[in-house]
C-alpha cells in the first residue's frame, strides 16, 4: 500500500485548496480512508473519513467547510477545503485502514496566512 499526498501550499485566509492522495495497493472496499492533520505541538486530529458505503464524517472544526471524496476508478482520495482559517495550518496526512491495519502517507503542508 502506498499513499502519496499532493496539493498543499500557502493560501490566504478565506481561500481554498484541494488535497489529493494517490492510493496504490488499496482494495476497493478498505475499512475506511481518511484525512488527518497535525500541527507542531498539537495532537493529531482526524479531519474527515469516508467509508466503503460512501458515508462520510467530519470533525466539528471543519464541518461545512471541507469535503472528502473518493474516486475508486482512479484510486484517488480528495479533500476539498474552503473558507480556510489560519488554524487549519497543519501537515495533512492521507490514511487508510485495511483489515485493521493502518497505512499513512508522508503528508503535505498546508499553511493559511491571516
Amino acid at each position: 500500500v502506498q499513499l502519496v499526498e499532493s496539493g498543499g501550499g500557502l493560501v490566504q485566509a478565506g481561500g481554498s485548496l484541494r488535497l489529493s492522495c494517490a492510493a496504490s495497493g488499496v482494495p476497493p472496499r478498505p475499512d475506511y480512508m481518511a484525512w488527518y492533520r497535525q500541527a507542531p505541538g498539537n495532537q493529531r486530529e482526524l479531519v474527515a473519513s469516508i467509508f466503503s458505503d460512501g458515508s462520510t464524517t467530519y470533525s466539528n472544526s471543519v464541518e461545512g467547510r471541507f469535503t472528502v471524496s473518493r474516486d475508486k476508478a482512479k484510486n484517488m482520495l480528495y479533500l476539498e477545503m474552503t473558507s480556510l482559517k489560519p488554524e487549519d495550518t497543519s501537515v495533512y496526512y492521507c490514511v487508510t485502514q485495511i483489515s485493521g491495519a493502518g497505512y499513512w502517507g508522508q503528508g503535505t503542508q498546508v499553511t493559511v496566512s491571516s
